[in-house]
């Protein structure tokens, strides 16, 4: 490719003069689930030299009203800048048409659920939502690297680990008590993991720019250190 060429795989952006990649991570799930609070812990966690200001919009009842955005950026050995930009969206069953906006162009999507059993019937609403607005959006759900959190763990009367991973089948799922980060950095970990993957096969990332899965895994988790 010539130097000022912009590649694309799926939406992610490999900008070839700037050596630069773009990402685009949607957290997705019920109201109150525990999107924000993943979004608040990263921005907590991670190194304030590798992330912008976090922008949050919410209504008085603490329910997000638009969405949150967390821009974090890293670099790797050889020299790749990679821009992460994510974003939350409303749970609430209202605010279906916004979910569609902030969803187009993802290039992952972490699905945060509730663990506890009354929210089944929400998490499968959310979960079924996800799925049409990506395909409103033009984007493989089946292909499209996806992890899922289940929250909430330290509440009464949540579903156990095996019936949960039985259920959901070959979809990474994560424990996480996200008020307390337990589990937070998991599960971000491996939608990166995914996401890298992705592009490698799409994209011969590695073969074609020299970026590793490690290299490219190092880069942000160093930020965590």
């Amino acid at each position: 490719m010539e130097g000022g060429e912009v590649a694309r795989c799926a939406d992610v952006q490999i900008h070839m003069e700037e050596r630069e990649i773009t990402v685009k991570v949607v957290y997705y799930g019920p109201a109150l689930s525990g999107k924000t609070t993943n979004l608040q812990q990263l921005h907590g966690l991670i190194d304030p030299g590798a992330r912008g200001k976090m922008v949050t919009l919410d209504t008085s009842d603490d329910r997000t009203l638009y969405f949150d955005f967390l821009p974090i950026e890293f670099g790797t050995q050889n020299g790749f800048s990679v821009k992460l930009k994510l974003f939350t969206v409303p749970g609430q069953v209202m605010h279906k048409s916004t979910r569609k906006v902030v969803l187009a162009g993802a290039d992952a999507v972490a699905f945060i659920a509730d663990s506890q059993r009354s929210g089944a019937g929400a998490n499968a609403y959310s979960w079924r939502d996800m799925e049409a607005n990506l395909k409103s959006n033009g984007i493989d759900f089946e292909a499209v690297p996806k992890v899922v959190q289940f929250n909430k763990r330290d509440l009464p009367n949540v579903k156990p680990l095996q019936e949960i991973r039985k259920a959901w089948g070959d979809v990474p799922t994560f424990p996480a008590v996200a008020i307390r980060g337990e589990g937070v950095i998991e599960t971000f970990r491996e939608l990166l993991r995914l996401v890298y993957r992705s592009i490698d096969e799409r994209h011969a990332f590695a073969q074609n720019f020299g970026v590793s899965e490690d290299d490219f895994l190092k880069g942000v988790f160093h930020s965590f250190e």
